[in-house]
């Protein structure tokens, strides 16, 4: 897809989220039928609203940009050869982000959209249903939420606020976030979903989030707009955030660089 094509897509991309949340997931909202709940896995759950979101969001961008696959969270599960297409130009749906909290019939939850290339994340949308929010990014173009341009800020509080989920933590890890972390950050909890995630690191909620979990559905659209307001995702090593890195762990998302290296030099210092 061209440039051309990209900076046309906003608005389009808007309305198709907007259509599925009204369509499909607002109405099943604290409304879902008996059956309408499975497992993938532990503390995975999927809905029927994954499902009917998926593929009315996959034949609605294969329609607009025809031979452009699509890497749906739903059907990389069924068929993990899908996820060969993260290495090309590739659209990257995760149909409900935040499944956890939505099955739970609370916020927050969301729908998020990228368009990839080469590895790298070109133009994301995370978009809020209940607030009907829309954050959006094309690379080297701003960060923008609801058509308005922003500029990352902290949350101006010392110590930094922290959100670290222990979740996908092993007991080693668990121990050094206690260790090097919590005493020297105000630690809250995450919101399960990163859709909302990522806009708190950069509207001064939230300071720092690390996550262990970089699925490409999760995190390409919000590690693309947040550097794209000014704060920092990347690799702990300072490597940028590939899509195409499936399974690779370890990332981190800050409210500005320098909130971002600082966490990073405790969390390599050294013990004495």
């Amino acid at each position: 897809m061209s440039e051309d094509g990209l900076s046309a897509l906003d608005g389009e991309i808007r309305d198709l989220m907007r259509f599925a949340a009204r369509g499909s997931m607002l109405p099943r909202f604290q409304n879902l039928a008996e059956g309408e709940i499975e497992m993938k896995g532990k503390d995975d759950p999927v809905t029927v609203v994954d499902s009917e979101v998926e593929n009315f969001l996959t034949e609605a961008l294969t329609k607009l940009a025809p031979g452009v696959p699509v890497v749906g969270e739903e059907a990389a599960h069924a068929d993990e050869s899908v996820l060969d297409h993260l290495s090309k130009q590739c659209w990257i749906i995760d149909p409900l982000d935040g499944t956890a909290n939505f099955a739970e019939g609370k916020e927050p939850f969301g729908i998020i959209i990228a368009l990839a290339d080469a590895g790298h994340a070109v133009a994301g949308w995370l978009y809020d249903p209940i607030r009907d929010r829309l954050c959006h990014a094309r690379a080297g173009e701003g960060a923008f939420v609801n058509g308005i341009k922003v500029i990352a800020k902290t949350t101006g509080q010392e110590p930094p606020v922290a959100a670290i989920s222990k979740l996908f933590l092993n007991e080693d890890l668990i121990a050094e976030v206690d260790a090097k972390i919590a005493p020297h950050y105000t630690l809250t909890d995450i919101p399960r979903c990163a859709a909302e995630q990522y806009p708190r690191l950069a509207l001064g909620e939230n300071d720092i989030s690390s996550f262990e979990r970089t699925l490409a559905w999760d995190h390409a659209a919000g590690a693309l707009w947040l550097n794209e307001a000014g704060g920092k995702a990347a690799r702990l090593d300072g490597s940028a955030y590939r899509v195409d890195q499936h399974g690779m762990p370890g990332l981190l998302g800050a409210s500005s660089p320098a909130i971002w290296d600082a966490y990073v030099q405790r969390v390599m210092a050294q013990p004495n």
